[in-house]
């Protein structure tokens, strides 16, 4: 199939050059400037962690290893967004504005007196131009749902739900305490809020085949949501994932599967959903490995050389086997 005879003319990523629908393509199109994440420690744990569904968290997560914040004392909410732009300009002089990021552990779960009065200080920043939460399906009760709709009245707000893999057994040997049914359900009562929803995704969680995470994408597809935060699996010290790589109990995959598989990935997902990352890393000293995704703009640059070779793009697949979730709210069965 020729590329530009195939390419629908809504696709404004794809009249720009680009295979798919990238974070930095939508932010400036949202807001017609530079705009960069800083992020924020609202102080959150996880029902995972403080016994509420389980104890000892994601088998995968060491906070300190993906989120700033947690490797340095944490300070009030405004201090915290100062020093970030102040970091993020001595790289990007000319950028203005910033969406304030609460990035680790879940950012939903306590009172909504709290969230309001953390969620307040961020948005009450001059720099900043909008929030983006992250959390778990199962911290999303109805009040916190209004609370988002609320403030996405007023500003930019996307809600990063950690989907992770629709596989129950995989949740399972994450230590997730819940199913992906809670996934579905948080979708379906955040839908038509006024915010963006957005899901996190691992690539390469052991036991699971190419059409295991084939299986994921044609249900983000059906999911119908607004974004994608993709990584490959990583792992970090002192984890017990980093305890099973260590002994050789777990393989990660390496670049070139991952790249290929991304792609796979991409290709059943519809060309609207916005593609926020694509691989995943952590410093140096907390990373046992992949050692290759350290290496971000070198597989960021293999990513766009397997979909030139392929001569494909995002959504070529999707469009046979999408199903609208409003009219259906079951989860496709778990493999």
């Amino acid at each position: 199939m020729n590329f530009d005879k195939a390419r629908p003319e809504s696709w404004a990523w794809w009249r720009s050059g680009l295979r798919y629908y990238s974070y930095g393509f939508y932010l400036r199109e949202r807001f017609a400037a530079r705009v960069h994440r800083v992020s924020v420690d609202g102080g959150f744990t996880c029902p995972n962690v403080d016994g509420t569904v389980a104890v000892g968290g994601c088998t995968f997560c060491d906070n300190r290893s993906f989120s700033p914040s947690r490797r340095l004392p944490r300070m009030a909410i405004r201090s915290q967004i100062d020093e970030g732009i102040s970091r993020l300009q001595r790289r990007y002089p000319d950028c203005r504005k910033f969406l304030a990021y609460f990035q680790p552990a879940s950012n939903t779960y306590g009172p909504v007196e709290r969230l309001r009065r953390l969620y307040d200080e961020a948005v009450s920043h001059p720099q900043i131009v909008g929030l983006v939460i992250g959390t778990r399906p199962d911290c999303l009760p109805e009040a916190v749902i209004e609370l988002l709709a609320e403030y996405a009245g007023r500003t930019y707000v996307s809600l990063e739900i950690g989907m992770q893999t629709m596989h129950d057994r995989s949740l399972l040997a994450m230590n997730r305490g819940h199913t992906h049914a809670a996934t579905v359900d948080a979708v379906r009562r955040c839908r038509g809020r006024g915010f963006h929803i957005g899901l996190h995704l691992i690539l390469g969680w052991p036991g699971e085949s190419w059409q295991d995470m084939m299986a994921t994408a044609d249900e983000v597809a059906r999911l119908d949501v607004d974004a994608v935060k993709i990584h490959n699996l990583y792992a970090v010290r002192n984890t017990p994932l980093g305890e099973q790589v260590l002994r050789g109990e777990v393989q990660l995959m390496d670049r070139d599967v991952y790249v290929a598989t991304l792609v796979d990935f991409l290709e059943r997902l519809p060309p609207g959903i916005v593609v926020e990352r694509v691989a995943g890393d952590a410093p140096s000293d907390y990373l046992i490995g992949p050692t290759w995704c350290l290496d971000k703009n070198g597989v960021r640059l293999a990513i766009e050389h397997e979909f030139r070779t392929r001569n494909t793009w995002q959504g070529r697949l999707s469009g046979s086997h999408r199903n609208n979730l409003r009219s259906n709210s079951s989860p496709s069965p778990a493999i």
